[in-house]
């Protein structure tokens, strides 16, 4: 709990009066502790559904009531009986207006698949961006971003690409689903540059034109702390160079799924190696590659390197370490625990 004198605040454009009660509001954190929801799905609710109302503290900070401890409950009450989280969410604001939980509706609403992934599996394939963005809205409501990537977008991309390679999905289909997920993604990297963590310039090189992976690092960097300046596919080399004069940023990273970029623009890369650190990842980098380059080599799945990358970067040396343990609970949500 945090004291606090009287005083107004402004919450999305209006401004909330701060009551000598204001002892009794929560920082989020302590909301989270309390109500069993992650800090990250907290913030989601926030921002995509309008659930919570939060005032600021004259310091800035975002302070919870108890109504907004009894809203989150009640959106993990109706998720726990499967409605979809969007539908839970009109519920909650509906009986914050009537003052009130919101009566279960008389007729059923639409059931939630158990298994949200074949969900999306299936609408992705079948061009049903609805439903697709339905399962995915569960799949966002029940996990971290971190576990989310690593448990299901991750591995469900390289799924796509195996099975394209291998015929069993059309170019629409693999196009169709990348562009959905690519959508996404970005969508819950909206504001990944505010703060004051360390800075990545994250792009792709020219010629490079798959940024799945790299907004999946850049996300999970973010989810360690850092902002993120992102720059995206087939990015000019000078481009690059001139978006890392402009924000300073403590590494650049590219990213490939195949050595034919890198390798085109190798005497640029290098030239930016000597200017800034450079940092490669994705399928087609090696430590070979880095090494003739000046730069730090990425490998591995991309929450892995972020989790490395931020690790090296706290620590006294540059070594970059093995990639810490998932969270129990995150394990647990995954069914991997």
């Amino acid at each position: 709990m945090l004291p606090g004198p009287e005083g107004s605040s402004r919450v999305a454009g209006k401004s909330v009066r701060a009551t000598p009660r204001q002892q009794d509001f929560l920082r989020i954190g302590e909301l989270s502790r309390r109500s069993g929801v992650s800090v990250d799905l907290l913030r989601a609710w926030e921002r995509r559904y309008g659930v919570l109302e939060p005032i600021r503290s004259p310091g800035g900070f975002r302070l919870y009531s108890a109504s907004d401890e009894d809203r989150v409950r009640e959106m993990r009450e109706h998720i726990a009986r499967g409605v979809a989280p969007a539908e839970a969410a009109m519920m909650v604001r509906a009986s914050r207006v009537r003052g009130g939980p919101a009566p279960r509706p008389a007729s059923p609403l639409p059931s939630v698949p158990r298994d949200p992934l074949v969900a999306m599996r299936a609408a992705l394939e079948s061009f049903d961006a609805s439903a697709a963005n339905a399962a995915i809205d569960l799949l966002v409501a029940s996990f971290s971003i971190e576990t989310l990537l690593s448990h299901v977008v991750l591995p469900y991309l390289r799924e796509v690409g195996e099975r394209w390679g291998q015929g069993e999905l059309s170019v629409a289909q693999e196009h169709f689903a990348s562009g959905i997920l690519r959508t996404r993604l970005l969508e819950e990297g909206r504001g990944w540059d505010a703060g004051d963590g360390p800075r990545a310039v994250l792009a792709c090189p020219p010629g490079e034109h798959h940024d799945l992976g790299l907004i999946a690092f850049g996300l999970a960097l973010r989810a360690n702390g850092w902002r993120i300046t992102f720059l995206g596919a087939d990015t000019p080399v000078g481009a690059i160079c001139d978006a890392a004069d402009a924000v300073a940023p403590e590494i650049v990273v590219l990213a490939a799924v195949c050595p034919g970029p890198l390798e085109a623009a190798r005497c640029e890369l290098s030239g930016l190696a000597a200017r800034r650190r450079l940092g490669i990842g994705g399928a087609g980098t090696t430590s070979e590659l880095a090494r003739d380059l000046g730069a730090v080599h990425l490998p591995g799945d991309a929450v892995g390197a972020a989790k490395r990358l931020a690790a090296a970067h706290a620590a006294p040396r540059g070594d970059i370490p093995a990639t810490p343990a998932p969270a129990a609970q995150d394990a647990r949500l995954a069914g991997t625990a």
